[in-house]
């Protein structure tokens, strides 16, 4: 499966951006989605997930603010993000873990997020 995230961009602190993460060469109907994002000299954290039957996680840094979704129809998932600070400023990836995995198997290349104070 290939995933191609698109939506970054500059925003001020309190805005919003709408990530999209769009899927080609399989479904991901049955597939979990997740969000990760990797800001400047830290490490890959994962943000979201949802699960194939629309179940979300959030990391506590997140929780309130950012929504995770998806459109099987579309082979699309999404990150919608809002109240943004500069602390999320970051490349934010999209990620595929089959139904037979443990692993995330498939990613995006990243799309990036910076938000001005």
């Amino acid at each position: 499966v290939h995933l191609q995230e698109s939506g970054g961009g500059l925003v001020r602190a309190g805005g919003s951006l709408r990530l999209s993460c769009a899927a080609s060469g399989d479904t991901i109907s049955f597939s979990a989605m997740g969000w990760y994002r990797q800001a400047p000299g830290k490490q890959r954290e994962l943000v979201a997930t949802i699960s194939a039957s629309g179940i979300t996680h959030y990391s506590a840094s997140v929780e309130g603010r950012f929504t995770v979704s998806r459109d099987n129809a579309e082979n699309t998932a999404y990150l919608q993000l809002n109240s943004l600070t500069p602390e999320d400023t970051a490349v934010y990836y999209c990620a595929l873990r089959p139904p037979w995995s443990d692993s995330w198997g498939s990613w995006g290349q990243g799309t990036q997020v910076t938000v001005s104070s």
